[in-house]
């Protein structure tokens, strides 16, 4: 019998289109393997957001052909999308797909190493992602996702919900919604609709328990919608913000849009109507043209801001895009300014985290791993408990222990 896997860099709308793939092949006969190094078939779902995201997917390819010589490689994704040759020139490579050609992909998988017997399902992840949207409508001048993604498209409530109940019944107990752009969610359909919309219907699925958002726009963040997400217990509070930067004058040169006023309402607002929940946020640090001043600003926001965590990433020129010419940050500098912000993040996280310890609070098991459970709260703290025969998916009760400066340690309340 063959057996697949699947890799995915990058965003979790790549993650969410993994999982259903793996329940698909499942369905077809196929088997599931965690190990890429021991499946038949590979499948790279590529991501094209950085440098070092395109050096992670060649140097996969490159692993699994050395270790696992007899796999057949798939590679599709965002990279794929961006240099189809460089993939299709790989004797390594097996098949490539660009993005618009997923259904072929999972079709060619089927075909080729498919039976008509399920094989018992094997759950590819802890909790559900369910992609709702994909492509952005924007073109943020560092940016290539608009590129090789397209236009917004969503899919319809209708189908949406039909699989969010589907999973239930499975057993999962939180999903995850993810797209390209969130916030644009329902702005195509006929007729129109929004994510309130579609969240106002999921959160009635009775067995239902947690829903979780991805990344939010606060440009199209109001007072009306964050006293929705904040004030449903479906909803989990664990929001994620596409800060980018705080500078007015790279946020205009990053063709963004909006003030850092408008950042500082929607994240002071999110924290006023949530006391616990984790505020998280994506920040560019190297951009073009950034000066000692605009770094200033971007470093006493954040410090200043009630965000309990960022991901710093550094400036990457992307092909194409309309700040790939300008002239960046020198390394040296964009090092030193990356380490100041991560090292803030991590203390403001650690001081976010102290708050809860002692705390009792409900969670979902996300990993089994050396005789312990790694459980995720609704407020995205991740503790580490005892293995006490739960297992993954299971909603459980922890009570914080200890809170050290990379884990929580707890104990089933």
């Amino acid at each position: 019998m063959r057996s697949f896997s699947i890799k995915s860099f990058g965003c979790r709308t790549n993650q969410a289109e993994a999982f259903q793939w793996a329940e698909r092949f499942q369905s077809h006969g196929i088997l599931l393997e965690e190990d890429s190094y021991q499946s038949d078939i590979v499948i790279i779902n590529s991501c094209t957001i950085t440098q070092r995201a395109d050096a992670d997917v060649r140097n996969f390819v490159r692993k699994i052909s050395r270790r696992n010589p007899k796999a057949r490689i798939i590679v599709t994704g965002c990279f794929a999308e961006r240099d189809p040759l460089l993939f299709m020139n790989d004797p390594k490579v097996w098949k490539v797909f660009l993005n618009n050609e997923k259904d072929d992909l999972q079709r060619e998988v089927i075909e080729s190493f498919g039976k008509n017997k399920p094989v018992k399902h094997r759950p590819f992840r802890s909790r559900a992602p369910v992609k709702i949207q994909d492509g952005c409508d924007f073109k943020c001048t560092f940016c290539i996702i608009p590129k090789v993604r397209g236009k917004s498209r969503s899919e319809s409530r209708e189908k949406i919900t039909d699989r969010v109940r589907g999973l239930v019944r499975k057993g999962y107990k939180e999903i995850v919604l993810t797209g390209i752009h969130l916030c644009l969610y329902g702005r195509d359909l006929e007729p129109e609709s929004s994510l309130q919309e579609l969240l106002s219907e999921l959160v009635a699925i009775k067995d239902l328990k947690y829903i979780r958002l991805s990344s939010l726009d606060p440009r199209f963040l109001d007072k009306e919608f964050i006293d929705f997400i904040t004030s449903n217990e479906k909803i989990c509070s664990h929001f994620h913000f596409s800060l980018q930067h705080t500078s007015g004058r790279i946020i205009e040169k990053m063709g963004r849009k909006i003030s850092s006023e408008k950042y500082r309402e929607v994240l002071e607002y999110t924290r006023e109507r949530s006391l616990d929940a984790s505020l998280g946020a994506d920040i560019i640090v190297g951009f073009p043209g950034e000066s000692g001043k605009d770094f200033d600003h971007l470093y006493a926001f954040l410090e200043k801001s009630p965000l309990t965590y960022f991901h710093v990433f550094s400036y990457s020129p992307r092909p194409g895009t309309a700040a790939a010419g300008l002239k960046g940050v020198d390394s040296k500098t964009e090092k030193e300014r990356s380490a100041l912000l991560r090292e803030l993040s991590r203390r403001k996280n650690l001081e976010f985290r102290k708050r809860f310890e002692n705390a009792v609070l409900d969670g979902v098991v996300i990993k089994e791993k050396e005789k312990n459970l790694h459980v995720l709260t609704p407020n995205y703290l991740k503790v580490v408990v005892p293995d006490s025969g739960c297992r993954r998916s299971s909603l459980v009760r922890v009570r914080i222990t200890g809170v050290k400066n990379q884990i929580n340690e707890g104990m089933i309340f």
